[in-house]
């Protein structure tokens, strides 16, 4: 059996609502974790959601367009983590820590 058509015997709900559910995990992570890796970790799985409804999207439809812009997505991704990464250790370096709520110590 191929691939594609095996994707297309799950119905597209449940990608939608393992998605959603993915998506709501990585925003609650965004908004009670403090340590700013973990934050860091929440936003990409946030990302990874949406790559997944856009690959089902995409394969429901015969499309390749989404599979496409998933691809940018990732890179899009990978940028973020690099800067996200280059960030916690210059807070680090200077805090000693990686907890967000040193960095409010910061404004003045």
């Amino acid at each position: 059996m191929e691939t594609n058509t095996f994707i297309q015997h799950i119905p597209l709900n449940y990608f939608v609502i393992l998605s959603t559910f993915l998506f709501c995990l990585g925003v609650l992570g965004v908004l009670l974790r403090k340590n700013a890796i973990l934050i860091l970790g929440c936003v990409e799985l946030m990302l990874n959601s949406v790559n997944l409804l856009l690959v089902a999207f995409s394969t429901y439809k015969g499309d390749g367009n989404g599979q496409i812009l998933v691809f940018f997505i990732m890179v899009v991704a990978a940028a973020e983590v690099a800067v996200g990464l280059a960030i916690i250790t210059m807070m680090y370096r200077n805090t000693k820590s990686v907890d967000i709520s040193i960095l409010s110590k910061l404004k003045g």
